[in-house]
């Protein structure tokens, strides 16, 4: 029996997961974020970290504004990735917000002449996008690739947020895809370790 094309039922489920996040209407989808957010930062995986490694969210996902305003606030190192060739990323650290600048697909990454870049990963949490996650961790980010590369040599703990709405039972995964360790919802959390 022939093996599924697992990139077209990915891109399928991407597909539905982008329609939900558009309908939803501003005050709906702001709502929603504070929730998930402040879902996040009240967890010890929150508080027990040094370092966040979070990202810079665009209008389809789910806000990290305050998750990054807190992390500064709280004295704790955050780190943002930085795109290159490759489907790769860096992260570096950030000690303000005016340290970012529009680069790879418009997206506000750090500054890497005003931003030192994260070698020691130690005590860290990261944040992960996804369009979809299942019960199990797996997720389904927008299909370039960039965090399943970085995540195969991260060692710290690794953790989603997702409308409840589009966590699935269970996602088709390919060979390099790796779960979070916790996913936050607006309702529940589901913990893999």
């Amino acid at each position: 029996m022939p093996i599924k094309n697992i990139k077209h039922q990915k891109e399928q489920i991407r597909n539905i997961a982008k329609k939900y996040r558009a309908n939803l209407n501003s005050e709906q989808k702001e709502k929603l974020d504070i929730i998930l957010q402040e879902n996040f930062l009240k967890s010890d995986y929150y508080k027990n970290s040094q370092t966040v490694l979070a990202f810079v969210s665009k209008d389809i996902e789910i806000s990290t504004d305050l998750i990054l305003q807190s992390a500064l606030k709280d004295g704790k190192t955050l780190a943002l990735p930085k795109c290159r060739e490759e489907n790769k990323m860096d992260f570096f650290i950030v000690k303000d917000l005016s340290q970012l600048k529009k680069g790879y697909y418009d997206l506000l990454e750090p500054d890497k002449d005003k931003c030192e870049i994260l070698s020691d990963f130690e005590n860290s949490i990261c944040l992960v996008p996804g369009l979809v996650f299942d019960r199990e961790g797996f997720r389904l980010g927008f299909g370039k690739g960039y965090y399943d590369r970085f995540l195969q040599d991260y060692k710290g703990i690794c953790a989603g947020m997702c409308y409840c709405k589009l966590v699935e039972s269970k996602l088709p995964r390919g060979f390099y895809d790796k779960p979070v360790d916790v996913l936050f919802t607006e309702k529940f959390k589901i913990d893999m370790v």
